[in-house]
């Protein structure tokens, strides 16, 4: 069987048919059915002869339980990219979205945001919602400051541009003078601010190179930045997790998970947040929307899902949110409330 081949037009116009049909009654689609919902304009023996020369092609295959067909992964990539007509959200829908984005919730701003991201997605499409949080690898240094807070203890303070403040208790040898402080605060500045997390890393030592004679009082907190410095300046996400998951409840409704087999999977999948993040994890690398289907994945324990996310920025940071589901999707809507959803983050963000 030979899979992709081009198609005529017909064979686009019933193939879109079957799609949609499948979409909405969750059941094989039968020719006779297919030739009743849409006005075609030929007879169900054409409709049945044309699904039978898609089903050759790769597009449709044929359930042994069932007269009707179902649509292959192939033909849901074919839909996404060439078929279906793309969908905006009205303003309606757009002022509601806004409206349940920033309702309250517990955790730091990002981490709620994101969180209550993935619920509405989730909520609104019917679909398990998904939101990854921004590393911090790319967050610039804005500002450090030191505080005395005992003679053996310092606490750090880094303002994040976008980012927030992170704050770090670090010991020293020995009580160190106001005045040392306030230089090494300031050589810190002067090195460090103005670039981001990574680069700080990877050129911590010879920034700091020379920075102080080794006989002033500041020394000793330089030599501590030195050594601990690439574990208090490493990536960190905004949020507890990387991956915030909406209820999984209205994604278990759905027909594709009624059977013991098919939920457990759907549970298993909610558990196993290291292969949610590989999934995700390099999709804010590539701008915008990315749709991937069923056997697309690298993991064939996502082998019946699809997974949609769109991209969010704060300031130079970036993550994703999106829905994930079964290949059986609504993908107008779906993509519609993704990509509406990440424009709304980025903007509640700023």
């Amino acid at each position: 069987m030979t899979t992709g081949e081009p198609l005529s037009e017909r064979e686009h116009q019933i193939l879109e048919a079957v799609i949609r049909t499948y979409v909405e009654t969750a059941e094989p689609a039968g020719s006779r059915n297919v030739a009743r919902r849409f006005p075609l304009g030929i007879s169900p023996a054409t409709v049945r002869n044309t699904m039978s020369d898609l089903e050759e092609k790769g597009y449709l295959y044929h359930p042994h339980t069932s007269a009707g067909r179902v649509p292959t992964d192939l033909a849901y990539r074919l839909y996404v990219d060439a078929l279906m007509d793309r969908q905006s959200l009205t303003s309606a829908e757009r002022a509601n979205l806004r409206t349940e984005l920033v309702q309250g919730g517990e955790g730091a701003a990002i981490e709620r945001l994101l969180r209550r991201a993935a619920q509405v997605l989730g909520l609104l499409t019917q679909e398990l919602g998904i939101a990854v949080a921004p590393r911090m690898e790319e967050a610039m240094l804005e500002r450090l400051d030191l505080i005395p807070i005992h003679e053996s203890r310092v606490l750090l303070v880094m303002s994040l541009r976008a980012a927030g403040v992170r704050t770090i208790y670090v010991d020293v040898p020995a009580a160190i003078p106001a005045t040392a402080l306030t230089a090494v605060a300031a050589l810190l500045n002067e090195r460090l601010a103005g670039h981001t997390l990574r680069e700080i890393r990877a050129t911590l030592p010879a920034r700091l190179r020379d920075g102080v004679p080794s006989d002033d009082p500041g020394a000793g907190l330089l030599n501590v930045f030195l050594q601990s410095g690439e574990d208090w300046f490493a990536p960190v996400t905004a949020g507890q997790d990387e991956v915030l998951l909406g209820s999984a409840a209205v994604l278990a409704e759905q027909p594709e998970f009624s059977s013991g087999e098919r939920l457990r999977s759907l549970i298993s999948l909610t558990e196993q947040r290291d292969l949610l993040k590989n999934a995700v994890a390099n999709r804010g690398a590539a701008d915008g929307l990315r749709i991937t289907i069923g056997g697309e994945h690298a993991d064939p324990a996502l082998s019946g899902f699809t997974l949609v996310t769109s991209e969010y920025r704060l300031g130079e940071l970036k993550g994703v949110v999106g829905v994930i589901g079964p290949t059986r999707m609504p993908y107008e809507r779906v993509i519609a409330m993704v990509e509406g959803a990440s424009a709304m983050v980025s903007e509640l963000l700023v």
